[in-house]
């Protein structure tokens, strides 16, 4: 990605620096928010200049890339060991490995796939940290490996949203992020689940990962469908949609105490009516991301079948073919997660 648009391109390999290794990619996912950083990155990116002008610089902060230069994305990734760099002692050429998606060195922390210095899975081959390689367990196909990334984000979503047994829940958007909640949510026995979506085959692909009631809103409003089915236990909303105007909806549809949780990575600047939060005593929680140890546990949770995520895969491509394929997954009827596996 350059100047926010995408091209194909020959560059050098990566060398491993201390502590590193050099992998090949076997499979990356291509993930939602990357599909909004094109069109709306422009505007997110002022606004983070804007807020981090005049404050104290963070060492810790994940270092910008500058959209004017060349950035290799793809941030869910599943990846081949195949040269250590120095100081290597955890894992050998030949391991199979996921990463969160950042790698740091003497310069800072670099997030990977969002890095003018480090590519990310949307290549042949990647740098990672030694210490940031978890071992894929022998026989998970890389293509589902390369899932932990996005179920990590769903999870993530269900811990801050606090839900526990006892309570139902509401998904507006069963994109890869809504899908992700919503397999978290069964798995974690949170029922009844109430998932909207305009798209047919979202909402099949809701119910295979678990949702107890789909709906398409224009025919019946999401919180009429969580009435028929309860209405009486605590709510839970997940608005994984990512537009504007959605967290407005997500307060109007609300009852009272109810909880939102605002998983969908919208970019552009949005409005809302406090009176409608302060009217019912909303609680709204923002998320991004996951911790270490909500990461590992969705590799756990896919490699020992807790929770299937094989109906979420409905494509793949070679590097040459993903510019393409951001455009293709602008139609949900025909892919819900397309994953890159570079060589093909």
């Amino acid at each position: 990605m350059r100047d926010w648009q995408l091209r194909v391109d020959d560059l050098p390999d990566p060398t491993p620096g201390p502590g590193q290794v050099l992998t090949k990619v076997l499979a990356c996912g291509i993930c939602g928010s990357d599909l909004h950083m094109l069109v709306h990155g422009e505007e997110s990116r002022r606004l983070s200049d804007e807020l981090s002008d005049g404050m104290p610089a963070d060492p810790m902060a994940p270092k910008m890339f500058d959209p004017h230069q060349d950035t290799v994305m793809g941030h869910e990734f599943c990846c081949e060991v195949v040269e250590l760099g120095p100081g290597c002692e955890n894992l050998k050429v030949g391991d199979v490995v996921v990463s969160m998606p950042v790698s740091f060195d003497a310069n800072g922390v670099h997030p990977l796939g969002y890095s003018n210095v480090y590519n990310g899975g949307y290549a042949e081959l990647m740098v990672l940290n030694e210490l940031m390689g978890l071992k894929v367990p022998t026989g998970l196909p890389a293509q589902m490996a390369a899932l932990t990334e996005p179920l990590a984000v769903g999870a993530h979503a269900v811990v801050k949203s606090r839900i526990v047994s006892g309570e139902s829940a509401i998904v507006l958007g069963c994109g890869p992020v809504g899908l992700a909640c919503i397999a978290e949510l069964r798995l974690r026995g949170i029922g009844p689940i109430v998932a909207a979506d305009f798209s047919p085959k979202r909402r099949q692909l809701a119910e295979q990962l678990g949702a107890d009631v789909v709906v398409d809103p224009r025919e019946t409003p999401a919180i009429e469908a969580w009435r028929k089915v309860d209405g009486a236990h605590p709510l839970v909303i997940f608005e994984a949609v990512g537009v504007p105007g959605m967290i407005e909806q997500a307060m109007r549809m609300a009852p009272r105490d109810s909880r939102i949780l605002v998983v969908g990575a919208c970019m552009q600047e949005d409005r809302i009516h406090p009176m409608l939060g302060i009217g019912r005593e909303l609680n709204i929680q923002f998320v991004l991301a996951y911790t270490p140890d909500e990461f590992a546990g969705a590799l756990a949770d896919i490699a020992d079948g807790r929770v299937d995520l094989s109906p979420w895969l409905t494509g793949t491509v070679g590097v040459d073919g993903v510019p393409q394929a951001f455009a293709d997954l602008g139609n949900p009827e025909a892919h819900a997660k397309i994953v890159v596996v570079p060589g093909t």
